[in-house]
């Protein structure tokens, strides 16, 4: 990749939040492979490379240099960065930030914690969007699906460790609501890609996989990648429901409450045609590797 410069011939400089996260160290990667100054925020000191300088911070207080960039990149939490940034005297004339599809899918949840955050996540764009026109800078914000691929993330993985500690993997009758998992290498890709195009200034896009398939499925996809191959057993929801109830009264899997079951059957398909046309957004299917899901 030839190596990234500004108008006046010298390397772009970007500042980075989230670059220690699963998909932040893939941006860092990026930029760096691609000529970019970086300048990436983290509370705990991290070694330094080649183009790379790390700053001790997080979106709590000010930007204290004076340096300007070209571009900021956020990876990590929208509502921390939008807060941040509108409260900062920070220049750069693109910015980046990475959401989630869960501002469209959980704002009707059954779940009230669910409903807080979409309502975080809508407020937090609308709050960058606003802060960029303000002085004049072109905000994007990326909205991912079900991501995968560091061994990181809290559903697939998930589903890969808990499999491979039984040797087995239940599922109730019925889930088959449709997904779009999506590698955590095409979402840095996405945001790499995004400052080129001018098209994307002021605009949120999602980010799904390059294959739409159920959610049986894709579980037998991540247990076909694991040795030995766990099972695969499909339940009548009722009794899934009973063992879930038992589970959480034994203080375990929590994060399965009944609106993320009763998504399980939903379609949960994004529109990626915005994105393709406007940055060549390009997704590969879903095949996961062990090393994808357990690192």
């Amino acid at each position: 990749m030839a190596m990234e410069r500004s108008g006046e011939d010298r390397p772009r400089h970007a500042l980075v939040f989230g670059g220690s996260g699963q998909i932040g160290e893939r941006v860092l990667a990026g930029l760096l492979a691609a000529g970019w100054q970086v300048t990436a925020v983290s509370r705990a000191s991290r070694a330094v490379a080649p183009g790379l300088i790390w700053r001790l911070g997080d979106l709590s207080g000010a930007w204290q240099e004076p340096a300007s960039f070209d571009a900021v990149f956020s990876c990590g939490p929208l509502d921390h960065f939008a807060r941040w940034y509108a409260a900062s005297d920070v220049g750069a004339a693109r910015v980046v930030a990475f959401g989630s599809t869960s501002v469209e899918v959980k704002g009707d949840s059954s779940e009230a914690a669910e409903r807080d955050v979409a309502r975080r996540l809508r407020e937090a764009e609308a709050t960058l969007f606003a802060a960029a026109r303000e002085r004049g800078a072109a905000a994007t914000v990326l909205r991912p699906t079900l991501v995968y691929g560091a061994g990181r993330d809290a559903t697939l993985s998930a589903i890969a460790a808990l499999a491979s500690r039984t040797g087995l993997f239940v599922l109730p009758s019925g889930a088959d609501g449709l997904r779009q998992p999506v590698h955590v290498q095409d979402l840095a890709d996405a945001a790499l890609q995004v400052p080129r195009h001018p098209a994307t200034a002021g605009r949120a896009y999602a980010l799904g996989g390059g294959e739409v398939l159920g959610y049986a499925e894709m579980v037998r996809r991540v247990l076909a990648a694991l040795r030995p191959r766990p099972r695969l057993l499909r339940v009548p929801a009722p009794l899934f429901r009973a063992a879930l109830a038992l589970a959480h009264a034994a203080g375990r899997l929590r994060g399965l409450n009944a609106a993320a079951l009763a998504r399980m059957r939903e379609p949960l398909v994004f529109d990626l045609e915005p994105a393709r046309r406007d940055f060549g957004y390009a997704p590969r299917g879903f095949n996961p590797t062990r090393e994808m899901l357990i690192p």
